[in-house]
């Protein structure tokens, strides 16, 4: 008899991280382990050293991403223009205030 077995281990609260999907037991989002692995290069054993993480729950994480790539890939567009828009904030405040 077979038994299909599943790893839980991504969650998505809307009371943690404004509902994006985070692994369970932490608060690290999947996005921080994509941008991690795809802009960073760092391979599972890094990320679960650096994030205090196991490496099961690196590569679950992952799976996790490739089987929902389109949503947390815009989840990730959506905080990247979030943070330009701050930062353009952040510079005119700068420059306003030089100015005077």
């Amino acid at each position: 008899m077979q038994a299909i077995q599943s790893i839980n281990v991504i969650a998505i609260d809307p009371n943690v991280r404004g509902g994006r999907p985070f692994i369970i037991g932490t608060t690290i989002e999947v996005s921080a382990l994509v941008i991690a692995t795809i802009v960073h290069g760092q391979s599972p054993e890094q990320i679960a050293s650096d994030y205090k993480l196991t490496l099961t729950q690196v590569h679950a994480t992952l799976a996790y991403y490739y089987e929902h790539k389109a949503e947390v890939d815009g989840l990730i567009e959506q905080r990247s223009q979030l943070a330009d828009q701050l930062k353009e904030q952040i510079l005119a405040k700068q420059h306003t205030t030089l100015r005077r």
